[in-house]
């Protein structure tokens, strides 16, 4: 038996602190995803347009509380930040959609290889019950059959009435042959 540590026991497992902003990938990555959605929008291109218009327009005018004189240096400084940080955000986006895209497309080569292996298994079955069909007997070769063993059985029958007429001395004793006559006669001869 193990020997028993008191000291394994006492402690308390170390529980992971939930921080207080999701760094993972896929946490950064959807947020990521969202933003570049919204930059796409007609909704963002109308805001970021009001707000210029309002930042122009209070900074245009000789107003004793412009904070941003004509050049506009904090307005292009604002778009410059927000630049930097959107281009990396839609390049993390497109990477996040091409990771799905070729997850997807691993998805659907492996259903297009299961389908093309039912394919090849229902085309080889389908062969098989060809060949199955064409050992069978058609209509027609039974009919053919049929005639030849009645032909066949015909000549027989007429060989037995040349061979009853030979046998029987007056032309009184024939008469038409009878299935039990030819048995008692089968018996006898």
């Amino acid at each position: 038996m193990a020997d028993y540590k008191g000291s394994d026991l006492d402690k308390p497992l170390n529980a992971k602190r939930r921080s207080l902003f999701n760094v993972s990938d896929d946490a950064v990555g959807a947020g990521a995803e969202a933003v570049a959605r919204f930059f796409g929008t007609g909704t963002y291109l109308m805001w970021q347009t009001v707000f210029v218009v309002i930042w122009i327009a209070l900074n245009a005018g000789a107003w004793w509380w412009a904070w941003d004189p004509y050049p506009f240096i904090l307005l292009n400084l604002a778009f410059s930040t927000q630049a930097a940080y959107s281009a990396p955000l839609i390049l993390l986006a497109q990477n996040r959609q091409e990771d799905r895209n070729k997850v997807q497309l691993a998805a659907d080569r492996r259903r297009d290889d299961l389908t093309k292996a039912d394919t090849e298994f229902l085309a080889r079955e389908v062969a098989s019950v060809r060949q199955s069909l064409g050992e069978t007997v058609s209509r027609d070769y039974l009919r053919r059959e049929l005639d030849d063993v009645k032909s066949l059985l015909e000549r027989i029958e007429a060989k037995l009435d040349d061979a009853a007429a030979d046998d029987n001395e007056s032309a009184a004793d024939l008469h038409e042959p009878i299935q039990g006559d030819l048995e008692e006669r089968w018996r006898r001869g």
